[in-house]
């Protein structure tokens, strides 16, 4: 699990490495991870964007971009939380991933809050 809270807003990600989707013999890991957000500000924020760092064990990064999270732009009012599900596939049994948020609160101000590091990997793989 890793977590990072930033501008009030606190990110806890869980991450699990999914078997019955993967074919290591192939170069095919599949990983789930589970990301909840919660708001700890005093203000309304939404979340406008994602930004991920996707690294595999040899060193390469993928950078993604884009609008929302799984087709949403959640907005969050002062203590509210919004969870979602998502995935990742690697040519590796181990890696990790990183990256931020681009929030806006209620006064149209923006901000990055923070997703801290976590791993992907294979239950016994050496790394």
């Amino acid at each position: 699990m890793s977590e990072a809270c930033s501008h009030g807003i606190r990110v806890q990600v869980r991450s699990q490495f999914v078997p019955e989707r993967s074919d290591p013999s192939r170069g095919h890991y599949f990983f789930a991870y589970r990301i909840r957000i919660q708001n700890e500000s005093e203000r309304q924020v939404q979340l406008i964007s994602r930004h991920w760092l996707i690294t595999d064990a040899h060193g390469r990064t993928e950078e993604v971009q884009g609008p929302g999270v799984v087709g949403e732009q959640p907005t969050l009012a002062p203590g509210q939380a919004f969870e979602y599900s998502s995935a990742c596939p690697l040519a590796t049994p181990f890696g990790s991933m990183r990256g931020s948020y681009q929030m806006l609160d209620a006064q149209g101000e923006e901000f990055e809050a923070e997703i801290a590091p976590f791993r992907l990997a294979e239950p016994y793989a050496i790394n």
